[in-house]
């Protein structure tokens, strides 16, 4: 996702060349905070900071430390000035509540573009069978709701709205009405599939894929430019709508999480605070990433979760607290647009009214077996269907590879009635509770010879099967086959495409087969040891809804491993709050069973596909290495290039900045002591000194490069010595060599680090930076060490 987009920008050469000392550039530049917020002191002292210092180039990390310490000298600043004037006393006060302010902004305009991705999509998926004569903009539902031919047992048959077979042919029945049908749901699938993939090609390559992968490198620190600008939010928005409709085996979920995040990043740039530091921004998308579950699902409370769980790598409490009110805001503003047209939040409402009971707790960590393996198995199978599309002539045509998928799935979806439908109808389908005025095939049970035998409420008791469903659960076991297959080759193709719906869906599917199983053995065989006592005849012993919703969240469970955020995600999705003990024993079920076959997850498997620089929290290092044997330099590579603090020209430094491809030098004392004084960024160095020559006089590649407090005495005749203390890091963090790898590696992801140096009594050894790391950690897990960072 995103791979090849990423070659086109940068050739073969430049990946080489960045990869150099990795991004080494400096990793806790606190010079910021400790030297005046870095502006270089250029012969003559400047009172305005440099445009472009302190800043990051594209595919580098930040420097959270950084960031962190120019965030803590503004507010300090801020806060000395406010009690000098009532102007400055509102500046922070403004300054304070802009936070929330953004919150609230990323939650209204999130709300709304899902709200209106939600309508558009159900318009355009209905358009596959038929139209609107009243007005072709109503979908199905809403063309029918006032129509007063419709009849309970036929509401989905109005007047108003006409199949294609219909308008064509004049008639609705017949094998040539059915063959008009199904070309028309061909036609429009490859057409809605066409035009997603052709727009993401040609105006946002970014907006393809699920984008959550990507998000939790770009929260881990990583700097990818344009991956959340507002081209991306625009084509995202629109392809989503069209590949969702398409029919293709995916889901709006996963790429809303993208969108609310570009919403996040587009409204930073209205704030100071948050436009000009890097940590700060992603705070706001950790936020943001709540905000997109939030309206994904209908779960505000599911997507806070999920932030802190799955996507974020930094989450402060007060980045919780604004979560929190960010996933409310954009919670209010979809029920206002109320997409579903049932005046309800969730996606899909359940209202079960049989007690579990604890012997079900069995086939419930079953179904937890079943979402283990499938995840494990499906992770397997998509990341070497993906990885073939990298390596081999496939990736070269994604247009022609997207279109042969639309119409294999349209060919295969549209005979069976359980495939033909969207993803979220086909859940909400597999969760019904059969009552007395349902009419899905799925209840088609035998009528009891006694009718006043009913269970709780409205509610049917325990019956044996008919004809209906027996077909209904061939229908769903075919349906189950082609969802797993299809799906291994559809997620990652360049569409915008969810995983959380299919996965949801094969759980539903498997997990319905088996609750009506279960309901089958429960009413032939009452009296046995397992149900006597607490499944008399007659009554509402088994609900094959409940299995439907326990299996779709073991499924997903497997294919993130997501564990608390599921949970409270499946019982918001649902309303099933009394259901909470079965999907956790399912979902942890779920994890322990995958988890044997890899400890990956999806998206952290899609970022070690795709080279993506991402220090796995939840990995632990356990390799009893030291320092001394992951950094650089090596016992045979050249000596570390460093700059010393004095004796160096201007024309030195540019040369050794244009003879290496850092990101960052060590600064040391000299060449012979390697006493370590600090840290310069390349990209700092650069434009301090062009700043210099253009600026400031008698600045030339003879003028001394002085890195100490005070200028040292030159001759009369020789040009000034040109000073850049002021954008050297005075305390980089060092570790001695003989530091244990582990520790080292929880000093990384604890502050996010770029790199570390180190040293020996004081002396500078070498220098570790995060792809060292990755690149160490993937040598011992016999993977391919030059697969970091890019592909």
């Amino acid at each position: 996702m995103g791979w090849e987009i990423w070659t086109k920008q940068l050739d073969e050469e430049e990946l080489v060349e960045n990869g150099g000392y990795e991004e080494y550039s400096s990793s806790s530049s606190r010079a910021a905070g400790m030297n005046g917020n870095g502006p270089s002191k250029l012969v003559d002292p400047l009172e305005d900071p440099l445009p472009g210092v302190g800043t990051y180039e594209d595919f580098n990390t930040i420097d959270w430390v950084r960031e962190k310490s120019k965030d803590r000298d503004r507010h300090r600043e801020i806060t000395n000035k406010s009690r000098q004037s009532t102007v400055a006393l509102l500046h922070s006060v403004s300054d304070a509540f802009s936070g929330w302010l953004l919150m609230l902004l990323v939650g209204l305009m999130s709300g709304a573009l899902a709200g209106g991705i939600d309508i558009a999509a159900h318009w355009l998926t209905d358009m596959k069978g038929g139209v609107c004569l009243i007005g072709f903009w109503f979908n199905h539902e809403h063309c029918c709701w006032k129509s007063n031919e419709a009849t309970f047992q036929d509401r989905d048959r109005c007047p108003q709205w006409q199949s294609w077979a219909e308008l064509i042919t004049g008639t609705s029945e017949g094998a040539f009405a059915y063959i008009v049908n199904y070309l028309m749901y061909i036609f429009w699938a490859l057409l809605f599939s066409f035009l997603a993939v052709t727009l993401v090609r040609a105006f946002a390559p970014y907006a393809c894929g699920s984008g959550i992968p990507e998000i939790k490198t770009i929260l881990s620190g990583f700097i990818i430019r344009g991956y959340l600008g507002k081209w991306t939010l625009i084509i995202k928005t629109i392809t989503l709508v069209l590949a969702v409709s398409s029919g293709l085996s995916l889901g709006k979920e996963g790429p809303l999480v993208h969108v609310a995040c570009c919403c996040a990043n587009i409204l930073c740039h209205l704030f100071t605070k948050y436009r000009k530091n890097e940590a700060k921004r992603r705070e706001v998308l950790s936020a943001a990433a709540a905000v997109g579950v939030s309206v994904a699902f209908g779960a505000p409370i599911g997507g806070v979760l999920f932030s802190l769980e799955e996507v974020s790598y930094y989450f402060p409490l007060k980045t919780l607290w604004r979560s929190f009110f960010a996933a409310l805001v954009a919670a209010f503003t979809l029920r206002s647009i109320n997409p579903f047209g049932n005046s309800r939040l969730v996606l899909f409402y359940v209202e079960f009214h049989a007690p579990w009971h604890l012997v079900e707790l069995a086939p419930f960590v079953l179904l937890g077996i079943f979402g283990g393996l499938w995840g494990a198995l499906f992770i397997r199978a998509n990341i070497a269907w993906c990885r073939r599309r990298k390596t081999t002539r496939l990736g070269h045509y994604p247009v022609i590879e997207v279109l042969v998928v639309a119409a294999l799935t349209a060919l295969l979806a549209y005979p069976n009635s359980y495939t033909r439908m969207s993803g979220a109808e086909l859940i909400s389908e597999l969760f019904n509770d059969c009552s007395l005025l349902d009419s899905s095939q799925l209840c088609g049970y035998k009528q009891p010879a006694n009718t006043s035998e009913t269970g709780v409420g409205n509610s049917l008791a325990d019956r044996p099967a008919g004809a209906g469903l027996y077909t209904a659960l061939w229908q769903l076991a075919l349906a189950l086959v082609f969802k797993m297959m299809i799906t291994v080759i559809t997620f990652g193709m360049k569409v915008p495409s969810g995983l959380f719906i299919p996965s949801m869906a094969v759980g539903a599917i498997a997990g319905r087969l088996l609750g009506v199983g279960m309901e089958q053995l429960a009413y032939y065989n009452h009296d046995s040891f397992i149900f006597k006592g607490w499944c008399s005849p007659g009554a509402d012993c088994i609900t094959p809804g409940l299995y439907a919703m326990v299996g779709a969240a073991a499924c997903l469970g497997g294919v993130t491993r997501m564990t608390v955020s599921l949970v409270v995600i499946m019982f918001e999705l649902t309303g099933g709050l009394e259901y909470i003990v079965p999907l956790m024993a399912a979902t942890m079920t779920s994890k322990w069973v995958a988890d044997a076959f890899g400890r990956e997850g999806i998206y952290e498997a899609h970022i070690r596909l795709n080279g993506y620089p991402f220090l796995e929290p939840k990995e632990e290092f356990e390799h009893s290495s030291l320092t001394v044997d992951v950094m650089r330099p090596k016992r045979s590579d050249p000596a570390l290039a460093v700059l010393t603090q004095e004796g160096m020209t201007v024309g030195q430094v540019e040369a050794l900045v244009e003879s290496t491809h850092y990101s960052g030098f060590p600064v040391v004392v000299s060449q012979e002591s390697q006493r370590l004084v600090g840290f310069v960024l390349r990209r700092d160095l650069l434009i301090s000194i062009d700043n210099a020559r253009k600026r400031q006089e008698g600045v030339v590649s003879a003028s001394q490069v002085v890195f100490t407090e005070h200028a040292p005495s030159v001759a009369a005749d020789a040009p000034p010595p040109l000073r850049l203390r002021g954008i050297m890091d005075l305390s980089p963090f060092t570790v001695t060599d003989h530091t244990p790898m582990d520790i080292t590696v929880d000093i990384f992801r604890k502050l996010g680090l770029r790199q570390c140096l180190v040293t020996h009594n004081g002396r500078l050894l070498g220098i570790i930076t995060k792809k060292d790391i990755l690149k160490h950690m993937a040598q011992i897990a016999n993977r391919d060490p030059d697969s970091i960072l890019f592909n």
